[in-house]
């Protein structure tokens, strides 16, 4: 066990995926907890760690999230840290997903990540979808996928579609997902365990599909 680290998966899986929590929520959230093991149970070797911000909150020091960009050492002090020794996806739930996509060109033409992996990728502010942070994510070169819930209020299939974006970035829809990719079983006829194999099997597929 690395310190500040939750491991799980095979330790000698092809892939190591590093993710990062969303804004509100920890890294041992039932959402991120869920989906590292769907992921883990796929054969990844999977890496959660929190930012100082969040990692303070567990000694009662509340801070609110900062702005997402200056989060950016902080993600790749992880990386170092974490030392996969396995190609190394990284990414993330909301906003740890995006922290990592504004890392992740750099850390690629670096040889030093072989893909991004978002977890319902944060495209808007809820209500507010003329606030775009798709800037960086028109030239982005690194291979992503972004697995979205439709229904997700940062960002909907009926949205999604509209925006310029990189052709490396693949996205998975999960029916009626929310953005933890929760659906409404009674409206979708999928329950949350569904849409995370679901989403584990994608992730595995597009994984082998990497230039490593």
């Amino acid at each position: 066990m690395l310190d500040g680290f939750l491991l799980q998966g095979p330790e000698d899986a092809r892939f190591t995926i590093l993710l990062a929590h969303g804004a509100g929520a920890p890294m041992d959230s039932a959402s991120m907890t869920a989906a590292a093991k769907a992921l883990a149970d796929a054969g990844f070797r999977v890496a959660r760690f929190e930012f100082a911000y969040m990692a303070a909150r567990r000694s009662g020091i509340r801070k609110p999230p900062p702005r997402a960009e200056t989060l950016n050492p902080e993600y790749e002090a992880a990386i170092a840290a974490l030392g996969a020794e396995s190609p190394l996806i990284i990414g993330g739930k909301s906003m740890g997903g995006r922290v990592a996509s504004m890392v992740a060109d750099d850390l690629h033409d670096k040889g030093k990540i072989a893909g991004l992996l978002c977890l319902g990728y944060p495209f808007h502010p809820p209500g507010q979808p003329d606030k775009l942070r798709t800037g960086h994510l028109k030239q982005l070169a690194t291979p992503a996928l972004i697995c979205q819930g439709t229904r997700d209020e940062f960002g909907t299939r009926d949205e999604v579609p509209g925006y310029d974006l990189s052709d490396r970035i693949e996205i998975l829809w999960l029916e009626d997902g929310d953005h933890d990719l929760k659906p409404r079983k009674k409206i979708s006829g999928f329950s949350a365990a569904d849409h995370l194999a679901t989403l584990a099997k994608a992730a595995r597929a597009w994984a082998e599909r990497l230039p490593v």
